[in-house]
């Protein structure tokens, strides 16, 4: 989505003329302040590097307009959400435009159809705040969901540890309203060779652009592409069908940001389980361990979670969870394997 700037980027660092007019158009806050830029210079990643300059949109209006005021200028965009990326990849010399702070709102629930949708700034656990009323969650559950939000989730495709019964954000992600780098705004959602959108406008133009790349590449697809629940080294081309359904909102999840500015996004949601039963496996090594997964897979859990020695160790100088480990953890094991089952009915979990 960036654009190449005439000048180079470094030397607009903190620009007053771009932030006086950033805040002559936009409702939302504009930070170009060095102690602002410093604070959006780093995530939970090891690099630092200082942006241009950090806005806070207060709604989609200001989204499109910080995106024509970027093209103009000339300057590339970075979306940021909770910045608990450990990559790097919500910095870098760039606007960056923080949808954590106002765009955070979820609505359009659909209880018979189990979707919701949300702003990219509402944070994971608030979301499911909401949802909990009407027995639903999403599930998608990082280890940072008091802070990640549902925008950068999406677009680094999150996975959670709960990913083997429900799968990771592509697969619970249904459609994205997203503008495109020249303030094209569009609706991705699932498509149907029967109803498939028009080549004039610009989303069937991307569309049909998607299946003619999936077609050219369908060989090396069928024969290189990882098989692995979760993939992070590229757009997701293994999910567009050349011929039959598919879901181009699949090609924005994982994207980074690098395809199309986030607004809207619908999730697919799960009904909350009655009743949770965890199994605490120990064993005498880290090898042991990696040898029962298999089988402990197979059972069906719903989460299957190592800690090993290092966590341990670390969890017994923390008293608060020094007090709790002996109830879970007999003698001193290399490694444990924690194992939960999830559903209706309490007596199978049990027997799991």
């Amino acid at each position: 989505m960036a654009t190449t700037s005439l000048r180079p980027v470094q030397t607009r660092i903190g620009d007053p003329a771009l932030a006086a007019r950033l805040r002559r158009e936009l409702r939302g806050e504009v930070l170009f302040a060095p102690a602002d830029r410093a604070r959006y210079a780093t995530d939970a990643s090891i690099y630092h590097i200082e942006p241009l300059g950090v806005v806070c949109p207060r709604d989609r209006a200001d989204l499109e307009a910080v995106l024509a005021i970027a093209r103009q200028e000339k300057v590339p965009i970075i979306a940021r959400g909770g910045g608990t990326s450990q990559a790097g990849q919500t910095i870098g010399r760039g606007l960056i435009v923080d949808c954590s702070r106002w765009l955070t709102g979820a609505g359009e629930l659909d209880r018979e159809s189990r979707t919701i949708w949300v702003e990219p700034g509402i944070v994971l656990d608030e979301l499911n705040r909401v949802l909990r009323p009407h027995g639903l969650f999403y599930p998608v559950d990082v280890s940072t969901a008091s802070r990640a939000t549902i925008g950068g989730m999406t677009a680094n495709n999150a996975c959670g540890s709960r990913s083997l019964a429900y799968g990771v954000s592509i697969d619970n992600v249904v459609a994205i309203e997203a503008l495109l780098a020249d303030g094209t705004r569009c609706s991705f959602g699932p498509l149907d060779p029967r109803t498939e959108p028009s080549p004039a406008t610009p989303y069937g133009r991307i569309c049909n652009a998607l299946r003619a790349i999936s077609t050219e590449v369908r060989e090396e697809i069928r024969t290189r592409w990882p098989k692995t629940a979760r993939q992070v080294g590229g757009y997701a081309l293994d999910r567009i069908d050349p011929e039959g359904p598919f879901n181009p909102a699949s090609i924005l999840v994982g994207s980074e940001g690098t395809l199309a500015l986030f607004e809207r996004i619908q999730l697919r949601l799960h009904p909350l389980p009655r009743h949770r039963v965890l199994g605490v496996c120990h064993f005498p090594s880290f090898a042991s361990a990696m040898r029962a997964a298999p089988a402990l897979v197979a059972l069906s859990p719903t989460c299957v979670e190592l800690v090993d020695r290092t966590i341990l160790e670390l969890a017994r100088t923390i008293p608060a969870f020094a007090e709790s480990l002996p109830k879970f953890v007999r003698g001193e094991p290399d490694c444990l394997l924690l194992v939960e089952f999830a559903g209706e009915a309490l007596s199978p979990l049990e027997r799991a």
